[in-house]
C-alpha cells in the first residue's frame, strides 16, 4: 500500500512546488541587501492593521539574548517580548519539547482528554501552591477568565445580587486590549472610539490603601474582586510602596473580596522572585500567568485558584479550543523546568541589582536628563526629565539605541523599559548600559539640535477617572 502511494505523493509535491506563490520575496542573495528589511517593513505597513508603532528592526533569527536581522546585523534584546522570553530566545530544552510534541500530537481540544495537559496542570499547581488551573492562550484571555471567575464567585459564594458585581482595578495598570480589559483602563488611546465600555468596574489609585478601603467600605457587598499588577509594567515599571501588597491582602480578607494578581509580566522570575507578590510573602486568591509560561515559543496563559473559587465555573460556562492543548502544555512544562533548574529567579535578582548599579552611574553623569532609575530584578525602567529631554522623546532614544545595537521600547514619552532575558550575561548587561551612556553623550545633543521644538502637548487627563496620565 505504502509503495503504491509514492508516485502520487511525488506528483502532488511537484505540483505544490510549481504552484507555490512567493509574495514579497526578493531574489536570492538578499541577505546582504540592506533594502530587504525595509521591504518587509513596507509589506507589513501595506497589508497589516496599523495597531502598533514598532521600532524599525526586523527579527530574522534569535538565540539567548541576541537578535539578528535579515542582513546579519546583531542586536542585544532588552525587551524580551514584554517578558515572554524570560528563558532566552529559542532555549534548546524548550525547543526540544516543542519539536518532540509537535511530531506526536498538537491539538485535541478540551472535548477530549490528552496526555500532556493533566501533567502540566499538576506541575503548575504544585509549583505555585494552588488547587486548580484554568488554561487559556494569551494573557488577555487569562484576564478575561479571572474576571468571569470573580463575578461567578461573587454571585454564588458572596451572594452579590445578580448583575451587580463590581471589579475594582488600579489606575495605570495594564491588563490587555480586549473590551473588558480596556473597560478598566485609564489609557485614552485604548478606550476612545470603542465605547460603550463594560460596566461594573471601579478605579482606585495604585498604591493607595486608604482609597481602596474606602471603596471596599462603600461598595463592599457588591465587590467581587480587586484586580491589580504587583508592579505596573506598561505604566513604566511603577513599584508600589513597601507593605502595599500585604495591606491589600488584609483588606481583601476583611471585606471578602478576591485578591486577583495579574502576574503576566511580573511573574515567572522576572522580578527576582517566582511571583512579584512573593516579595511581600502574599498569597492572592487568584493568579494570572502568561507570557514566559510559553517560553517565548507558543502562547500559554493560566489562571490559578483554589477549588472554592475555581469550581464556581462549570462545563459549558467558559473555555477555549486551544487552551490546554498538548503542544502548549509540553512547552509550558519545559519552560517552568528551565526557570527552576537554571535558577532564573536568583539570576534575575542579582543581575537586576547589577544593572541598576550601572544605570545609576549613567544617571550620575546625566543628572539633568535622567529623572529616575527604578526596578526589581530584571524588570527596570529609566525615566527621563521631560523638560531637559525635549524635544526628543523616549522613542527617539530607542531608535538611537537600536542603531547602536540595543533593542528597547519606550512606554509613554519619557520612559524606556530595560527588561532583557533572564539568561543574559553580565557582559551583555554592561554593553546595554554603556550603549545608553553613548546615546545620551553623543546622540542626544545632535538630536536636540536637529529636531524642531515640540508642539504644545494635548491634555492627557483620563476620560474615565479625570486623573492626569
Amino acid at each position: 500500500m505504502a509503495t503504491s502511494k509514492r508516485p502520487l505523493q511525488r506528483l502532488l509535491s511537484r505540483v505544490c512546488r510549481e504552484a507555490r506563490r512567493t509574495y514579497g520575496v526578493l531574489p536570492q542573495g538578499h541577505g546582504h541587501d540592506p533594502s530587504f528589511s525595509q521591504h518587509l517593513i513596507n509589506l507589513e505597513y501595506e497589508y497589516s492593521a496599523h495597531n502598533y508603532h514598532p521600532v524599525p528592526i526586523v527579527f530574522s533569527k534569535a538565540k539567548g539574548s541576541c537578535i539578528w536581522d535579515p542582513e546579519g546585523n546583531k542586536y542585544l534584546d532588552f525587551l524580551s517580548a514584554y517578558s515572554a522570553v524570560n528563558q532566552g530566545h529559542c532555549h534548546p530544552r524548550i525547543m526540544k519539547a516543542l519539536q518532540e510534541q509537535a511530531e506526536k500530537l498538537t491539538l485535541s481540544s478540551r472535548a477530549f482528554y490528552n496526555d500532556r495537559f493533566p501533567v502540566f496542570a499538576e506541575h503548575l499547581t504544585n509549583m505555585f501552591g494552588y488547587d486548580m488551573v484554568l488554561p487559556m492562550n494569551t494573557g488577555a484571555e487569562g484576564v478575561e477568565t479571572a474576571l468571569k471567575l470573580a463575578r461567578k464567585w461573587g454571585y454564588e459564594k458572596k451572594k452579590i445580587p445578580i448583575d451587580e458585581a463590581i471589579i475594582i482595578s488600579c489606575c495605570g495598570c495594564f491588563h490587555g486590549r480586549t473590551l473588558a480589559a480596556i473597560s478598566m483602563s485609564c489609557d485614552n488611546e485604548a478606550t476612545r472610539g470603542f465605547g460603550p465600555l463594560l460596566s461594573g468596574h471601579l478605579k482606585v489609585d495604585f498604591g493607595d490603601v486608604v482609597s481602596l478601603e474606602k471603596s471596599f467600605r462603600e461598595q463592599g457587598d457588591r465587590i467581587a474582586g480587586f484586580l491589580f499588577e504587583p508592579i505596573q509594567g506598561e505604566a513604566g515599571v511603577i513599584i508600589p510602596p513597601d507593605g502595599y501588597l500585604k495591606s491589600v491582602r488584609d483588606l481583601c480578607s476583611k471585606y471578602n473580596v478576591l485578591m486577583i494578581a495579574d502576574e503576566i509580566q511580573t511573574g515567572l522570575a522576572r522580578t527576582g522572585k517566582m511571583l512579584a507578590c512573593d516579595w511581600e510573602q502574599v498569597r492572592p486568591d487568584v493568579v494570572i500567568l502568561g507570557k514566559a509560561l510559553g517560553g517565548g515559543v507558543i502562547p500559554v496563559s493560566a489562571v490559578l485558584a483554589d477549588k472554592d473559587v475555581m469550581l464556581c465555573i462549570r462545563p459549558g460556562e467558559h473555555g477555549s479550543t486551544f487552551g490546554g492543548n498538548p503542544l502548549a502544555s509540553a512547552v509550558a512544562i519545559a519552560s517552568l523546568d528551565v526557570i527552576k533548574e537554571e535558577g532564573l529567579a536568583e539570576r534575575s535578582y542579582h543581575l537586576g541589582k547589577e544593572l541598576r548599579h550601572q544605570l545609576l552611574k549613567v544617571q550620575q553623569q546625566f543628572p539633568d536628563i535622567i529623572k529616575e532609575v527604578r526596578g526589581r530584578g530584571l524588570f527596570n525602567a529609566v525615566e527621563f526629565n521631560s523638560k531637559t529631554l525635549s524635544p526628543v522623546s523616549a522613542y527617539d532614544i530607542c531608535l538611537k539605541l537600536k542603531e547602536r545595537g540595543v533593542l528597547a521600547k519606550p512606554t509613554h514619552d519619557t520612559i524606556v523599559r530595560l527588561t532583557p532575558p533572564l539568561s543574559i550575561s553580565s557582559d551583555e548587561l554592561q554593553e546595554g548600559s554603556k550603549t545608553l551612556h553613548e546615546v545620551l553623550e553623543l546622540d542626544l545633543p545632535k538630536m536636540k539640535a536637529a529636531k524642531p521644538e515640540k508642539m504644545p502637548i494635548a491634555s492627557t487627563t483620563c476620560d474615565r477617572c479625570g486623573r492626569n496620565q
